[in-house]
């Protein structure tokens, strides 16, 4: 069983060594199992993994969490969100726009992604049009109002770049990046020139030393081959997402994009579990979403295809219960076994796309569960990866060194013979 009826560890089990609670910053995880099946005890301090020990090994010399049952990972992290618009899709009217509004759906939405175990998130968030810079306001007062739980940064998204209409979108863009956006984003596909869109970016991303990440449905190897000569070399990085529409390329085409993308250092940010508003166009759709013979686009990009030939390869989650996606989750566990179920990554693969990607997409430090890597973790119960991504119920967060969310779930039967046999918890043991 993945879960049980015992009692789950969280922030309000852990307790000193002396019983009072927690002293010094200092914490030790009992008892993980981690991904290769060894049984440890995790010692974390000042925000980073102190040592790890056999189980036993590790005196606690402030606050103990028991992981008995429990498969210790590093923490996945969020590269591809849209926080501003999450939590929507039940709304009766017009979405409100209001700061208050935007900033408390951002939050709940970063919530409950850290709740999946996302300790690091970047949202998109459009600019421009009614909005102006309202959204991104808020977004970014969520974050400061987050930090010591999550890690959330912004992406400015201008809708057109290039002729007359572009100029109002390019001085908001420096206003955006002024105000506190960290990356340049933003939909090539959707403007009239979608290269000269791309330039753009790329120029004004050089001229301040910050990220890309731009949406594209991937349809067009043409314009994919020019934006990667273009993006070549570029630091701090450059993303791309969602790409599905590579999936439908044939294979021989698709591979050679593929290998462009490689070799200029290009991420693909690919969403398993849906799409996202932002490559909506007008009169009809989202791109990757419909329309191959059968009425069905890809779901996803080609990720055995992109990772054969040498791309970084992250998975993001996108929607989450807006238009785009009224049933999104926003689980990264979810994306992770959506790969691994569709063929498209083994379960180790698949949880790197979420974890060990996903964070080197955000500029973020790798972490091991080794002595010496930042404390961000995620336990949860089960034995294995493969297990944990079936079954992913009860989870722990670890973010900078502290216990930051957890989820409990408790599976009961009634009675009978095969569950008496099998040991399974009985709601008649209540």
């Amino acid at each position: 069983m993945s879960d049980s009826s015992q009692p789950q560890p969280g922030p309000e089990k852990a307790t000193g060594s002396d019983g009072t609670g927690a002293a010094a910053g200092t914490l030790v995880l009992c008892d993980a199992r981690l991904a290769d099946g060894r049984v440890v005890d995790v010692r974390l301090s000042g925000g980073r993994i102190e040592a790890v020990g056999t189980a036993g090994s590790l005196a606690p010399h402030g606050s103990r969490v028991d992981l008995g049952g429990y498969l210790l990972l590093p923490a996945p992290a969020e590269p591809h969100a849209h926080c501003d618009t999450a939590l929507t899709a039940d709304a009766p009217g017009p979405v409100a726009g209001t700061l208050e509004d935007v900033q408390r759906r951002t939050t709940e939405a970063a919530l409950l992604q850290l709740g999946h175990g996302a300790t690091a998130l970047r949202t998109h968030v459009r600019i421009g049009d009614v909005q102006g810079l309202r959204s991104l306001e808020a977004v970014l007062q969520a974050g400061r109002s987050l930090r010591g739980l999550a890690e959330l940064t912004a992406v400015a998204v201008p809708r057109i770049l290039t002729g007359v209409a572009g100029a109002d979108g390019l001085a908001m863009l420096r206003d955006a990046l002024k105000m506190g956006a960290t990356v340049v984003g933003g939909c090539p596909d959707l403007d009239p020139d979608p290269a000269g869109y791309a330039e753009t970016v790329l120029e004004l991303a050089n001229e301040h030393g910050c990220a890309v990440d731009l949406h594209t449905d991937g349809d067009d190897p043409a314009r994919l081959a020019r934006f990667a000569a273009m993006a070549g070399g570029l630091r701090p990085g450059v993303a791309l997402g969602p790409c599905a529409g590579l999936s439908a390329l044939p294979p021989e085409v698709a591979a050679r994009t593929a290998e462009q993308l490689a070799a200029a250092g290009v991420t693909v940010v690919c969403l398993p579990q849906g799409g996202c508003a932002a490559l909506e166009r007008q009169g009809g759709g989202l791109p990757g979403h419909g329309r191959t013979a059968g009425g069905r686009g890809p779901r996803s990009a080609p990720v055995r295809l992109l990772r054969a030939v040498g791309v970084r390869v992250a998975a993001g989650s996108g929607a989450l219960r807006d238009a785009a996606n009224p049933v999104g989750r926003g689980d990264p566990l979810e994306a992770a076994y959506l790969l691994a179920s569709l063929g498209e990554a083994g379960p180790e693969a698949a949880y790197g796309a979420v974890s060990t990607a996903a964070r080197a997409t955000l500029g973020l430090p790798e972490v091991r569960v080794e002595a010496g890597f930042p404390a961000e973790l995620l336990a949860v119960r089960g034995e294995s990866l493969a297990g944990v991504l079936s079954l992913a119920y009860s989870r722990i967060v670890v973010h900078r060194g502290r216990v930051v969310a957890r989820t409990s779930a408790v599976r009961e039967y009634c009675d009978s013979a095969a569950v008496v046999a099998l040991e399974l918890p009985r709601q008649s043991q209540r």
